[in-house]
């Protein structure tokens, strides 16, 4: 598919042609010269043996007894325009008079690309569609009927799909007005917009009579065929011999009553009951084609090594933005440069609330220049009809939102797949990035992370009855549903010896669930492991969670940004699966999304104390509820680092009828101690809560 493309045409098709001169042969026949201009740039007719474009009458004239035959063709894919000789020859009286009032700028036909790459050879291909609809609920394919399968006959024959359509009885005759008619028809015939085919058959009349070909034009009905996902070509080799059908032979999808009505001419004696028609495929975006039905497609796009090779083929310099729609997997195989949208924007400061004109209008461009918003307004508009997934270097602009949850997209986009976070910020998501993409999980849009740095496809997964989420590997994506969260808080700037104590407590944990049957902690619930994700105590904790198999997940933030302050650069710890990023503005926000059911602290600093305060006050609140965290070291660390400010706290009054909080921290020195301290919860022997004792120093210190 080229990124060229407008999504206004068809790509087996051109726009109608008109006669620029006309030289009479004889009272039957004359010659034309016919111009088609504005020819897609992805006609496919520019591509093939040029035996294979076909000239197609309009079936105005072919009902109306005139036939053609291509003579020459100059199709030239610089001008994209064609000059053609046309040899057009009644079949009827009313042909006749026809060709006589025939004058420069009608426009007669177009051309159609007999593609064999585009040929259905399987049944498959259209049984699969009876019964479902288009977005305004009309059939995609039915003969007669609306629901359900048709009366047809599919076969193969000679390596394609041929759909044998019974006609009706009688034959269509015309009413003597139709003269009169004629003069009509033909001067409307000089504006393509004007739909002209519905006149003629208010002159037409049905007859009871054999569909017998006897040397002149025979008019014959099949029943209404809706045909929306193909072009249909009549096979004239199939039909009886002597019979032939006229130039007009082609089906577009683009009308929900084609078909109806067949032109025959020739000689024979056999009547005709059936025409066969062939079918050529629409491209890709435009085949009405679920998600569902593209195995090739879905077993693709879970293998890292061929979507990450499709991102390589997108154009450079890197830092474009670029993005691509991906409907079929043999699409996403070939990718190109060509086949990308690459734009490059440069966000500027909105001039905000108080400015609501300017600020729509800045809005506006801003959205129009991102590489997205070509195929997400082709799929809004109509042009895009097949599901399927938007490939991207960079996660969507926020901006995009209105768009990508509109009724037309979320039906349509079946997953965003990106390399990038942001282009300005590398791998940190800002504030607005995960709304869109909480947003768009719920709308059942699919979001995944192409990271680089595990080489691995990441999927974005909402944490049940919370409003954040993780990037989690794909074989994951249930175990961190599901999971219980167990916390390590610890500073950055060193592992301690905490190791082997986090090591035998998580083991021990992994074993208890196994005989435990709480809520939090059984057979059927597995664990995960969150840090901060940096190095230091993080990086413990993470690496422990991998070598147990517990799933290792981290909340990142960018400490890059603060160059002014004293902030420790922190690279990412390699021990990370799952993880979320955010930037230093949200660092608050960023704490808040922990949502730890175990927090485990080990020794820190301000950060450390920071966290320590959030969960007293989710317990203090009720956003937690009570539940042990574990603080691992030596009594006096963390007497010197918590009991002042409690006992400051409580003789204040400042906490009072808080104080309880006090009971829901425990010192440890050993695996032992801390899973004791569990243990005695599941099993609700442990004295935790607003009815549970108060410790004056702030936390309780676990001695045996």
């Amino acid at each position: 598919m080229r990124a060229t493309l407008s999504f206004m045409h068809y790509d087996l098709v051109t726009p109608d042609g008109k006669i620029i001169s006309i030289s009479p042969i004889d009272q039957k026949r004359i010659e034309v010269k016919v111009q088609i201009e504005n020819i897609s740039p992805s006609f496919l007719g520019f591509d093939i043996d040029q035996s294979r474009v076909l000239f197609n009458l309009k079936s105005t004239l072919a009902q109306l007894g005139i036939n053609s035959t291509l003579k020459e063709m100059d199709l030239s894919e610089t001008k994209r325009r064609a000059m053609l000789i046309i040899e057009l020859h009644s079949l009827s009286s009313e042909g006749e008079t026809i060709l006589s009032h025939l004058r420069e700028k009608t426009y007669i036909g177009k051309l159609f690309a007999a593609d064999e790459r585009r040929r259905v050879r399987e049944p498959i291909y259209l049984s699969r569609m009876f019964g479902r609809s288009d977005r305004a609920g009309k059939p995609l394919l039915s003969l007669g009927e609306q629901d359900g399968k048709s009366n047809w006959t599919l076969e193969q024959i000679d390596g394609r799909m041929i759909a044998f359509l019974p006609l009706k009885k009688g034959v269509q005759t015309y009413e003597s007005q139709v003269n009169g008619l004629i003069p009509i028809l033909v001067e409307a015939l000089k504006y393509p917009d004007i739909k002209v085919r519905e006149l003629i058959h208010l002159t037409q009349r049905w007859e009871e009579k054999k569909r017998v070909v006897n040397g002149g034009l025979l008019l014959v009905n099949t029943l209404p065929l809706h045909i929306r996902t193909v072009f249909g070509h009549v096979v004239n080799d199939l039909l009886p011999e002597g019979v032939k059908h006229t130039a007009a032979s082609i089906l577009q999808p683009d009308t929900f009553a084609s078909g109806d009505i067949y032109e025959l001419y020739g000689k024979s004696s056999e009547e005709v009951t059936q025409i066969p028609l062939e079918f050529y495929t629409l491209d890709p975006y435009r085949e009405h084609v679920f998600f569902s039905d593209r195995d090739q497609l879905q077993a693709s796009i879970d293998d890292p090594k061929i979507l990450f090779k499709a991102l390589k083929t997108a154009p450079n310099p890197a830092h474009h933005k670029c993005a691509t729609f991906v409907v079929k997997g043999d699409q996403l195989h070939n990718l190109t440069p060509n086949d990308w949208i690459q734009t490059e924007s440069t966000y500027k400061e909105f001039p905000g609330f108080f400015h609501p004109t300017e600020q729509a209008e800045k809005v506006e461009k801003y959205m129009h220049a991102q590489p997205s918003y070509s195929y997400l307004e082709a799929i809004e508009k109509g042009m895009i009809t097949s599901q399927g997934i938007l490939l991207s270097r960079f996660f969507p602009s926020p901006i995009m939102k209105r768009m990508l949850l509109s009724e037309q997209v979320y039906d349509c986009l079946k997953g965003i797949y990106f390399e990038q976070p942001s282009r300005s910020h590398g791998e940190y998501f800002s504030h607005e990035d995960r709304s869109l993409l909480l947003d768009l999980a719920k709308f059942g849009v699919s979001i995944y992370w192409l990271d680089r740095r595990c080489n691995e496809i990441l999927r974005y997964v909402p944490k049940p009855g919370k409003d954040s989420g993780m990037f989690v590997p794909l074989s994951k994506v249930e175990i961190f549903i599901a999971a219980t969260m167990v916390g390590i808080y610890g500073s950055n700037l060193m592992e301690g010896s905490f190791e082997p104590l986090i090591h035998d407590l998580l083991k021990g944990l992994l074993q208890m669930k196994e005989e435990c049957s709480h809520r939090l902690l059984n057979p059927e619930t597995p664990l995960a492991l969150v840090t901060g994700g940096g190095p230091g105590m993080m990086s413990v904790g993470n690496r422990v969670a991998k070598d147990l198999g517990i799933l290792s997940c981290a909340n990142i933030i960018d400490f890059r940004t603060n160059k002014n302050q004293v902030v420790n650069e922190q690279e990412q710890n390699p021990f990370i699966e799952a993880k979320m990023t955010y930037r230093l503005d949200r660092l608050v926000e960023r704490q808040a999304e922990f949502h730890l059911d175990f927090p485990i602290f080990l020794t820190g600093g301000i950060g450390t104390d920071f966290e320590y305060a959030i969960e007293e006050i989710r317990r203090k609140t009720g956003v937690k509820s009570p539940s042990p965290v574990l603080l691992l070291g030596s009594p006096e660390y963390w007497k010197h680092k918590i009991t002042s400010r409690f006992e400051c706290n409580t003789n204040a009054g400042t906490i009072a009828g808080s104080e309880w909080v006090s009971n829901c921290f425990f010192c440890i020195q050993n695996a032992k101690q801390g899973l004791k301290i569990y243990e005695d919860f599941f099993s609700g022997k442990l004295s935790i809560g607003p009815e549970g004792p108060i410790y004056p120093e702030g936390f309780k210190v676990i001695e045996h």
